[in-house]
C-alpha cells in the first residue's frame, strides 16, 4: 500500500490463522498487519529517520483512562524526563482526517497534556501545537524536526 511517507525496510511474516504480521521495532515484537499499523510503522520510522526523533522516546499503544473509560493512544513521544511531548493518532489510509479524528486525539490529550498533536492516515498528516493558556491549538505547516522542538 503506497503512502505519502518514505519507505523503510519492513519485516513481514505470515502467522497461520493470524495472517500477516509486521515487526514493530518500537515494541520489539511482531504485530498484526492492519492498514492502520502499516501507517503507524511508516510514520514512526519517518519521525526517527527523517525528523531525528529518538526511537527510545517513543511509546506505542499504551492504556490511559478518559472519564473513567480505558482507551489506548496510538503513539506518544516523550521528553528525556519521561513527560509526554507529542501525541499521535493514526488512521487507515481509507479513513479521512476530519474534525472527529481531531476531537479524538484532543480527548486523549486531556489525560496526556502533550505540547503537540499529530494525526495521519499515511496520505495526509496534520500537526498542531497546543496553546493551553488560550484553550486552542495552532496548525503547523510541517512536522518539525526533533532538534527544533
Amino acid at each position: 500500500m503506497q503512502l505519502n511517507l518514505p519507505a523503510y525496510e519492513v519485516k513481514i511474516r505470515e502467522n497461520g490463522k493470524k495472517g500477516k504480521e509486521i515487526f514493530d521495532t518500537f515494541r520489539k515484537k511482531y504485530v498484526r498487519l492492519t492498514p492502520e499499523e502499516w501507517v503507524r510503522q511508516h510514520f514512526l520510522h519517518y519521525l526517527c529517520n527523517e525528523k531525528g526523533f529518538p526511537a527510545s522516546l517513543i511509546s506505542v499503544e499504551k492504556s490511559l483512562k478518559i472519564n473513567g473509560r480505558a482507551r489506548r493512544f496510538d503513539a506518544v513521544v516523550h521528553r528525556n524526563d519521561g513527560s509526554p511531548f507529542l501525541l499521535i493518532e493514526f488512521k487507515s489510509p481509507d479513513v479521512g482526517l476530519n474534525q472527529h479524528v481531531l476531537d479524538q486525539v484532543s480527548a486523549y490529550n486531556l489525560a496526556i497534556h502533550a505540547d503537540y498533536l499529530i494525526i495521519s492516515n499515511g496520505l495526509l498528516h496534520y500537526c498542531c501545537k497546543m496553546d493551553y493558556p488560550n484553550h486552542r491549538y495552532t496548525f503547523l505547516k510541517d512536522i518539525p524536526d526533533f532538534s527544533d522542538l
